[in-house]
């Protein structure tokens, strides 16, 4: 596999103050899978990590560590260009504290008050940059509704598939081994798995990924 890809992994962090930050449960274990499973077939493969605990397995993955969504954006934006792809795993946090504290906020009998200010929507902006020799695979976790919801985020950023977890479903979504996802591409729903290891998850995805990269070839 003669082909460059970008993937991201893990969560967010979005600073409060210098001792707090919102954050989500992600683990980044799906993300670092799909990473192995496209390095150990041959690709280049650029992985941007968010805050997590794990280590990559193939020493040809090129790692970029990350915590805030802005320096994963960042990240994104300037590697992009030069890919074949990206798989979007990350669990970007949605918004961030408008104002972070330079010392550590004290504890008072008073309620706290955060705004938040959204914070770029990744997968949307590289959709929007996607030249059409580039493959691009997101992923939707949700609560209900979830078919629904997944074929609107493919469409509105102009992804290829997209891959939904549930958090209704057993074994599935954040810090499990184990996940049981649904592929969608243009046309709807293209691929069902039972639950597996997250590195199985990984070999269905890549897979469904090459052909999507065959097929859309052939349109080219």
């Amino acid at each position: 596999m003669n082909k460059t890809y970008l993937v991201t992994a893990g969560p967010t962090h979005e600073k409060i103050d210098p001792v707090r930050y919102i954050g989500n449960y992600s683990s980044g274990k799906m993300g670092f899978a799909i990473a192995e499973r496209l390095a150990f077939l041959g690709a280049k493969v650029i992985l941007i990590a968010g805050p997590v605990s794990l280590h990559c397995q193939n020493p040809t993955i090129q790692r970029i560590d990350v915590v805030s969504a802005s320096e994963m954006y960042e990240a994104c934006l300037l590697h992009f260009p030069v890919c074949d792809g990206a798989v979007m795993v990350a669990a970007v946090g949605d918004f961030a504290p408008m104002v972070v504290d330079n010392q550590k906020i004290k504890r008072t009998s008073e309620n706290l008050f955060l705004e938040l200010r959204p914070n770029p929507d990744i997968a949307a902006t590289l959709g929007g940059i996607k030249r059409k020799d580039q493959i691009l695979v997101g992923f939707a976790l949700e609560t209900d509704s979830d078919e629904e919801k997944a074929m609107l985020k493919l469409h509105k950023k102009n992804l290829d598939l997209i891959v939904l977890n549930s958090l209704n479903d057993k074994g599935s979504g954040f810090q499990h081994d184990t996940n049981q996802i649904k592929i969608f591409d243009k046309s709807g729903l293209i691929f069902t798995s039972g639950l597996k290891q997250k590195l199985e998850i990984a070999v269905d995805i890549v897979n469904k990924m090459s052909e999507t990269e065959d097929f859309l070839s052939g349109r080219r």
